[in-house]
């Protein structure tokens, strides 16, 4: 809750006009007058010291319960001063509700979803920290509670769960002594605090609570021991132990009149502190910014597909498709010849905003004969780019720029990298093509939409016309191996079904037979005409079973067929 100084600075903003309805009223007394005001003075004074206690208990109040462990635990470390000040003048529960909404709303890095994938990040941390953390004291109250809820996991973490013997560093003094429990953690970058940031966690109390230290010889167990843990400098006579004590840069360091490194500089170090004591930075200032933004970024239409191939079991190829219609272009035509230029940049980020991978290339469409682009008109450009990645979540963003037009478009979306269990049967996500053809031996695993030893070109928008033969690209493993054949031993059964799950296709073949089949991939690559279906909606599934695990899965996706 607010303090005392705090809670005054928020009176202080009540209107002129309330303050004058108190006076008339006679509420408005000052506490250390011995007479009271006159119910008829019309000048309005500052609130006494007991009503403004009086107004602090009654927010206390109103606030109590779920709202008082939202804001206070919850979303301690992560609300903004704006936001918790802005929160606390709300008057219903209607309005607290639709303010913690729009929290979250504010956070989401894919506002497009369900799923709002900052805020399960958060919370699962608050999960980890009571876990891990505990000492007495719930896991989030820590202090590597705040830090792991605030900014996720650190990239390298030095532990010294026990203390004991620790030789210093040189910039630390060198030489021998022991320490309490402590660890160093390494984050490699953090936005709005900086680079190669360390912090560093002593348990000085031996209580298994861990607080972030600003001096670095905070952990130093023998730092009121006289002649003991001595530095380097303190060995050779260059400085003398009560030294550490005369300093007037918050540390006790025994370097002597050795200077310090940037990075432990008073200063340095205490906006370090002040910066992770923030709430961590959030895109937007408000929900307009967020509506402003996608409007802005709207004028080119582009549509975006992401597919999965596994590579390893710790690498999925993730396969990003970007379409452009040549309607939406602007073309130029130069000596009879009509060309378009999109320039493209795309980014992975995890959840908590660390860049994972970036590209950036230029898509050409055309060219073409000045006398034919009215006819290009009905077609489209398509943009490959395919990744490898951990299995997890990510955060893509696409940005596309007509050159030549001038228009822009910001997409962004979640990218869910799955994880393949040995012990399950699985596939890839299921590719429809427009495009689907072997590739020559010298091209195997290189150039656009190639896949092993296939081109396999998707139709992003999953619409076909009847006159088209659709392509059918998809993945199996980790499937049971016949000890005899070394091959798997099961079935594939491709079906079609329209929009009253009426099956209208079925075909079904042994698993065995699909080229290069093998216990540890699968591959089905289909050409299925059209033409014998009636326009509309469409479910192709997939089921395959594995006789030797006894599994099953029938991956599937959904198409449209026109005239």
């Amino acid at each position: 809750m607010k303090s005392s100084s705090a809670m005054l600075k928020y009176l202080a903003g009540i209107s002129a006009v309330s303050l004058l309805a108190a006076s008339l009223l006679g509420q408005n007394k000052q506490a250390s007058s011995s007479s009271s005001s006159s119910s008829n003075d019309t000048v309005s004074k500052p609130l006494s010291q007991k009503e403004i206690k009086k107004k602090q208990k009654a927010l206390e109040k109103e606030l109590q319960g779920p709202w008082k462990k939202w804001l206070n635990e919850d979303v301690v470390y992560i609300i903004t001063d704006e936001e918790k000040r802005a929160f606390k003048q709300l008057k219903t529960d209607e309005e607290r509700q639709t303010f913690v909404e729009n929290f979250w709303q504010r956070r989401d890095p894919t506002p497009d979803t369900e799923e709002n994938e900052y805020k399960e990040e958060h919370y699962r941390r608050i999960a980890y920290a009571n876990d891990h953390y505990a000492s007495g004291i719930p896991g989030w109250k820590t202090d590597r509670g705040m830090i792991y809820i605030k900014y996720g996991p650190p990239d390298e973490i030095d532990s010294h769960p026990s203390g004991g013997s620790y030789e210093r560093p040189m910039e630390e003094g060198g030489g021998e002594t022991s320490t309490y429990p402590f660890e160093d953690w390494r984050y490699r970058y953090i936005d709005g605090v900086g680079t190669n940031v360390i912090i560093e966690f002593v348990d000085a109390s031996m209580s298994g609570e861990y607080k972030i230290a600003l001096d670095p010889e905070e952990k130093d167990a023998l730092l009121y021991v006289p002649g003991a843990g001595l530095t380097m400098a303190e060995q050779m006579g260059m400085a003398d132990k009560t030294q550490r004590f005369q300093r007037t840069d918050g540390t006790h360091l025994g370097v002597g009149n050795q200077p310090l490194p940037e990075s432990m500089n008073e200063f340095t170090r205490l906006e370090q502190y002040a910066n992770l004591m923030k709430a961590p930075a959030i895109k937007f200032k408000d929900l307009d910014a967020v509506v402003n933004s996608n409007i802005r970024y709207n004028t080119l239409p582009m549509q975006v597909r992401v597919d999965y191939i596994r590579v390893t079991d710790a690498t999925v190829y993730a396969n990003i498709a970007v379409q452009f219609k040549n309607s939406d272009l602007n073309f130029s035509t130069k000596d009879k010849i009509a060309q378009a230029h999109i320039n493209i940049y795309g980014r992975l980020t995890t959840l908590t905003r660390k860049s994972v991978n970036w590209f950036e290339d230029t898509l050409t469409a055309g060219p073409y004969p000045a006398e034919m682009l009215q006819q290009a008109m009905n077609g489209s450009q398509i943009y490959s780019k395919r990744v490898p990645l951990a299995p997890g979540t990510y955060r893509l963003n696409v940005v596309a720029k007509d050159t030549i037009g001038n228009t822009i478009n910001n997409y962004e979306t979640a990218v869910v990298v799955p994880h393949y269990d040995d012990e399950q049967i699985a596939s890839s996500s299921v590719m429809l093509a427009d495009e689907l053809e072997r590739v020559p031996t010298n091209s195997i695993g290189t150039g656009p939409f190639v896949i092993r030893s296939t081109k396999v070109r998707p139709r992003i928008d999953d619409t076909f016309h009847a006159n088209e033969t659709m392509g059918i690209y998809t993945e199996f493993y980790n499937f049971g191996m016949d000890e005899k054949t070394k091959k798997p031993d099961g079935t594939v059964t491709i079906e079609v079904a329209n929009a009253e799950n009426k099956t209208v296709l079925s075909t079904t073949e042994a698993l065995s037979s699909e080229p290069n089949a093998s216990a540890f991939l699968v591959t089905v690559e289909k050409k299925l005409p059209l033409k014998t279906l009636a326009p509309g909606k469409y479910t192709l599934r997939l089921v395959v079973t594995d006789k030797l695990k006894n599994q099953t899965i029938s991956p599937s996706a959904q198409f449209t067929v026109t005239s």
